[in-house]
């Protein structure tokens, strides 16, 4: 019952949330929606911005569970952009509120989880020393994370499907230059 109330809670904020910006919902929008009371809200979430920060990491926690491997890093970017459309409007009324930082946080997380794992996957059978791994990963990450920030930062307008399979295409054997380069012999 208690997990039923919080997603509940969750439920209704993400409602609100399509529906208008953070700044013009309140605790008590949320309790009067999901039927709850105030105190009810206040066991589960201390405030607003924590609420976010749960919301979000569960859908963090969703794409690491459900995308346990990636053989492309398009595949990385597509993981956090189907969690992005399917919440497309409360995730840019989060994104263009005081609360960007916990969806940045939270899309770090999963760009540096989806390139971690990618990685592994593509890696297996390399020795790499371990600095230019590191090297690698950020350099990923980066990428990633600087493509989802520009396409939240244009409101999602972009074609970022057809950006990705392009930025793709003009990449490709990029990684495996940069292994040959830093392979240990």
């Amino acid at each position: 019952m208690a997990n039923f109330t919080k997603k509940a809670i969750e439920a209704s904020f993400i409602k609100l949330l399509t529906e208008r910006p953070i700044s013009q919902i309140t605790v008590k929008d949320i309790v009067t929606d999901c039927g709850i009371n105030r105190n009810t809200f206040y066991y589960y979430f201390e405030d607003i911005p924590k609420l976010i920060e749960t919301i979000v990491e569960e859908d963090a926690a969703a794409i690491i569970q459900t995308y346990p491997t990636f053989d492309d890093f398009g595949d990385c970017l597509e993981a956090v952009l189907d969690t992005a459309l399917s919440k497309k409007q409360a995730v840019l009324h989060i994104y263009h509120s005081a609360n960007r930082d916990i969806y940045e946080m939270y899309l770090w997380k999963v760009c540096d989880y989806a390139i971690e794992v990618y990685l592994s996957t593509v890696l297996r059978g390399h020795k790499i020393k371990e600095n230019d791994l590191d090297i690698m990963k950020k350099y990923l990450s980066s990428l990633g994370f600087g493509i989802v920030s520009n396409w939240l930062r244009n409101d999602m307008s972009d074609d970022i499907r057809t950006v990705l399979t392009r930025l793709m295409d003009i990449k490709k054997g990029m990684l495996r230059e940069m292994i040959h380069r830093c392979e240990e012999t």
